[in-house]
């Protein structure tokens, strides 16, 4: 399924994913270069929430221009199979090979802000992130290997202890808190 369908189709999980979607959608509609960081307002991502097979640990790397722990992820980069960038980005940036999506679906929707920082000694100006995340599992005892490009350490941390690693207080609340909420309502209904 088409990208911009798959986002007209995903039914939100809160108000910020609600108000989010209507902003991706729009951004969408108005800018055809949105797939490209050309467009330097705002561009399409797409982010992982890499979870382990008992689903009580999810793999974080520490991101060198966020200076925290996060989410894998990165640009489509022209690319709009968002779920195929969410994978590659997991392996480049962890190491990890067992990494698979475990669902074609997406998991949750974001429209994330990037402060001004320099990248390869260019300055880039502040931005938007109109940010795509489906939910991947991966073999916590691969191997993990850290991108140097990108980031300082991966690391596997449990649920609750990946709120605690991370030092934006925004992402802890409005982002992985949510996603921690989303999987733990998917294990409960499984059940």
């Amino acid at each position: 399924m088409e990208i911009r369908q798959a986002i007209e189709n995903y039914t939100p999980f809160n108000e910020q994913e609600a108000a989010d979607k209507t902003l991706i959608l729009a951004f969408l509609a108005a800018n055809p270069d949105a797939f490209y960081r050309s467009n330097r307002i705002a561009h399409m991502t797409a982010s992982a929430w890499v979870v382990n097979p008992a689903r009580d640990k999810v793999l974080m790397v520490y991101h060198k221009i966020y200076d925290s722990w996060s989410w894998t992820g990165g640009h489509a980069d022209g690319d709009e199979d968002l779920a195929a960038v969410a994978l590659r980005e997991v392996k480049e940036e962890t190491g990890v090979r067992s990494a698979r999506l475990l669902s074609d679906e997406i998991f949750s929707l974001e429209s994330l802000t990037v402060d001004g920082h320099e990248k390869n000694g260019a300055y880039v100006s502040s931005h938007l992130h109109l940010n795509v995340s489906y939910l991947l599992e991966a073999d916590d005892l691969d191997p993990l290997t850290v991108c140097e490009a990108e980031n300082s350490g991966v690391r596997w941390f449990t649920l609750d202890d990946a709120l605690k690693a991370s030092t934006e207080p925004w992402f802890v609340k409005r982002i992985y808190g949510k996603l921690n909420e989303k999987l733990r309502a998917e294990m409960r209904n499984r059940r």
